[in-house]
């Protein structure tokens, strides 16, 4: 009797355990999807322990209420592992396993009772909710380590689903009472606790991951434009131009500087000037393409690097941008308030040059075009194609 009882509780403890973990995480970053996977655990450690203990209600109705929070359990954990990447959630479909396989168990317990029925009807609407889990983690475009461990796991759960119910053939024709002493009952524990532990193990891995992901995307982003920060965007760049340089391609620096923005600040104030600056990186975001590194660098002026673009289609681009921002209208300002215009600078790499010297030509550039009258395009004075181009460590600021 003592072992059984430990074997009991051992499945719905960890459960806590892991449950109060996802809370802790909770508290600490508040996603939906971290709550789901909490609540998740607490049902699946209050769904095992009726499987072993009977409420009042009778034995059928708490096997039902077992099997229903069991089944709630794995459909409602399952979305929250495909959503965490911003996917398409698969609750529709998780939930039509879901419910088919309590459909399932109703005819077993309640019209033709058959304990192995039941057997079979949860554990391959679990196995199936397993399979829609790896099927969305494969089509994950990047999967960390995490991510296959996690396909992994769930891969051997579905396995587990769909092979163990066969030994319930060993049980037919006994009794309930002592379905648990059988080997079934003893197999479904040890598969259930190395399950649950693995799959919380790996998703409490994968959500501490995501966490520091965030901080990091955090310390290098900028707030109020919602671009990367002059460290973020500096430490993209130079990894963009090295892989240029090793793959022997183009690649383009952009650099814009708002016009006249101090006297925007003193005549409208600083909410407008912020709107501004927000104004302004919004029209980037939609103006450049999705391999484009856009920052925002200063208190008004912005890069853009652009992989693969020589220097005609750097410029072409940033004309676009000159032009295209001059018809916005900025809320806050007044209707005959003159037109926010900006000026750039670019420059295109030459032949082994890094970064920073890069930086520095555009920088330039940028420099003429404020000081020949601003709302204009200048290029950089090309390089030589044999300079020896080292960093220049140079940035320099802008009237």
């Amino acid at each position: 009797m003592g072992a059984n009882l430990f074997i009991a509780l051992l499945t719905p403890a960890l459960s806590l355990v892991f449950a109060s973990a996802f809370f802790l995480l909770w508290t600490y970053r508040r996603h939906g999807h971290v709550m789901v996977l909490c609540l998740s655990y607490v049902a699946y450690a209050v769904g095992f322990l009726l499987q072993s203990f009977d409420l009042p209600i009778g034995v059928a109705p708490t096997k039902f209420l077992s099997n229903t929070l069991l089944l709630l359990a794995a459909v409602s954990l399952s979305t929250a592992a495909v959503v965490r990447h911003d996917m398409p959630s698969p609750a529709k479909l998780l939930s039509l396993l879901g419910i088919g396989g309590i459909a399932v168990l109703s005819w077993f317990l309640f019209v033709q009772p058959s304990l192995v029925g039941r057997i079979f009807a949860i554990n391959f609407a679990c196995g199936s909710i397993c399979l829609v889990v790896v099927t969305a983690l494969r089509s994950v475009s990047k999967k960390s380590i995490v991510d296959r461990v996690l396909i992994a796991v769930c891969s051997i759960a579905s396995v587990d689903f769909f092979l163990r119910p066969l030994t319930a053939v060993w049980i037919v024709g006994e009794s309930y009472d002592s379905y648990h002493a059988s080997l079934y009952w003893l197999l479904t524990n040890f598969s259930m606790v190395l399950i649950s532990v693995m799959l919380a193990l790996s998703l409490i891995t994968a959500i501490a991951l995501d966490v520091v992901k965030e901080l990091q995307a955090e310390s290098h982003t900028d707030p109020l434009s919602g671009l990367l920060n002059r460290r973020g965007f500096e430490e993209n760049s130079a990894e963009c131009v090295k892989r240029s340089l090793g793959l022997s391609l183009p690649v383009s620096l952009v650099l814009a500087d708002l016009d006249h923005f101090k006297s925007v600040n003193d005549t409208y104030g600083h909410a407008v000037g912020d709107a501004v600056i927000a104004a302004f990186a919004a029209h980037l975001r939609t103006s450049c393409g999705k391999d484009a590194i856009v920052g925002r660098i200063g208190g008004e002026e912005f890069a853009i690097v652009l992989p693969a673009s020589d220097l005609m289609t750097a410029r072409l681009f940033a004309e676009g941008l000159r032009a295209s921002f001059m018809q916005h209208r900025i809320k806050g300002l007044p209707a005959d308030a003159e037109r926010i215009t900006a000026s750039f600078g670019v420059a295109s790499r030459a032949a082994n040059e890094d970064f920073e010297s890069l930086m520095h030509r555009a920088d330039q550039a940028l420099y003429r075009a404020k000081n020949n009258g601003r709302d204009s395009v200048k290029l950089a004075d090309q390089l030589p194609a044999d300079a020896d181009c080292f960093a220049a460590g140079y940035y320099g600021g802008h009237i």
